[in-house]
Order: structure tokens, then C-alpha cells, then sequence
């Protein structure tokens, strides 16, 4: 029979996931890199420079992610529900070990603001938790479109020849859709267009900042 885990045990728990997330290289992904057998064509210094910051912004993203799904799971009140935020978490986790692979392999870094983002994210996650799992459910559909939409624009905007990003990015773009349904299906309430659009500015700002920091 497994043990109930304790208050201190959450906590230890949460401050591991935390150190896998902001330590570069300390996520551990569960499956293997949809990159592993894929070869780039030659990319010159600048091709190289705009993907890693392109990467570097999805990285963050992941970042993000996963402070969400830490948040909301530490607040929901359906056991199903926080199950299914700890699942979706862990395919988060393979992104962002995916992403900052890349990163290492364009000979750059993940972004110095990552505590930031990881903070914001986690309380916001933590409050729509608080507020009752359909809002919480309906913030992770809202999150997962916008981010769908980052993903289909970088694919747009990759260097020719980079074939390995764009390999990782389309597997995560299937991955954000599924999480994007299962959170409608899962009961979560329809954020309304005008959060929506508060939310994608949030994301802009996000974006221009990380591509170079």
C-alpha cells in the first residue's frame, strides 16, 4: 500500500520540480527526442543565432508550463483533476529537455529571466486552481492555444535547414493541442475572447524579451 504524502513531502516534491525546471540541463525527459534521428542541412552564424533565440523563447515557454501545471495542481480540489495536471506536466518536462537540448546543440543558452516567468506562472496557475477546476481547466485551454500559436509561427519562421527545432517543435505542437482538447473535455469553462487577447499581449511581452535575454 503506498504511503499518503505528506505536507513535507509535497513540498520537497515541489522544490525538485522547480530545480529540474530553472537548472539548465537538470530536466530529465521520459521520451526520446523526436530530433534524435533527424540531420540538419548547414546553417551559417546568423541562421544559427535566430533559431537559438526562436528555441530559447519555446524553452521559456515550457518554463512557464510548467509552473502552471505545478500551480494548479498544488490548489485543485479533484484528485482526477490533479492527476491529469501531474501527467500533462511531466510531457511538459520532455518539451523543455527537448528545447534546451537544442539550445546546447546551437551553441547557446536558455534565458537569464526564467525565475521570473517561472514565478508569475506558478501563481497564476496556483490562483485558477483556487478559483475551482473548471477556470483552472479553462486557463490550461486558453495557455495551450496561445502557445499553439507560437509554435505554428516559428515553424513558420525557422531557418531553412533546421531541420532538427523543427522536428521538436512539431511534436510539441501535437502535444499542445492534445492538452488543449483534454482540458475543454476535462469540463474546463471557455476563457472569452477579450482575456484571451490580455493573455496573448502577456505572451508578446514574454517573447521580445527572451529572444535575446
Amino acid at each position: 500500500m503506498l504511503r499518503k504524502l505528506t505536507r513535507t513531502d509535497q513540498l520537497i516534491h515541489q522544490f525538485d520540480t522547480v530545480l529540474r525546471t530553472l537548472v539548465p540541463h537538470a530536466a530529465q525527459p521520459s521520451r526520446p527526442s523526436p530530433a534524435d534521428d533527424i540531420r540538419d542541412e548547414p546553417l551559417d552564424d546568423a541562421a544559427r543565432h535566430h533559431a537559438a533565440g526562436l528555441m530559447r523563447i519555446n524553452h521559456t515557454g515550457e518554463v512557464c508550463a510548467q509552473a502552471l501545471y505545478q500551480g494548479q495542481g498544488m490548489t485543485a480540489r479533484l484528485a482526477d483533476t490533479r492527476a491529469q495536471m501531474e501527467q500533462a506536466a511531466q510531457e511538459e518536462i520532455d518539451h523543455l529537455a527537448w528545447c534546451d537540448a537544442r539550445l546546447v546543440e546551437l551553441d547557446s543558452r536558455t534565458s537569464y529571466l526564467n525565475p521570473l516567468f517561472y514565478a508569475a506562472s506558478f501563481g497564476m496557475g496556483a490562483v485558477a486552481g483556487a478559483v475551482g477546476d473548471h477556470v483552472s481547466l479553462g486557463f490550461v485551454n486558453a495557455t495551450e492555444e496561445q502557445v499553439g500559436k507560437h509554435l505554428e509561427a516559428h515553424l513558420g519562421k525557422l531557418p531553412r535547414g533546421d531541420n532538427r527545432s523543427r522536428a521538436v517543435l512539431e511534436q510539441m505542437r501535437e502535444d499542445e493541442a492534445h492538452h488543449a482538447r483534454w482540458a475543454l473535455e476535462a469540463g474546463g469553462t471557455p476563457f472569452p475572447a477579450p482575456v484571451k487577447f490580455g493573455m496573448a499581449l502577456m505572451s508578446r511581452v514574454m517573447t521580445k524579451s527572451v529572444y535575446r535575454l
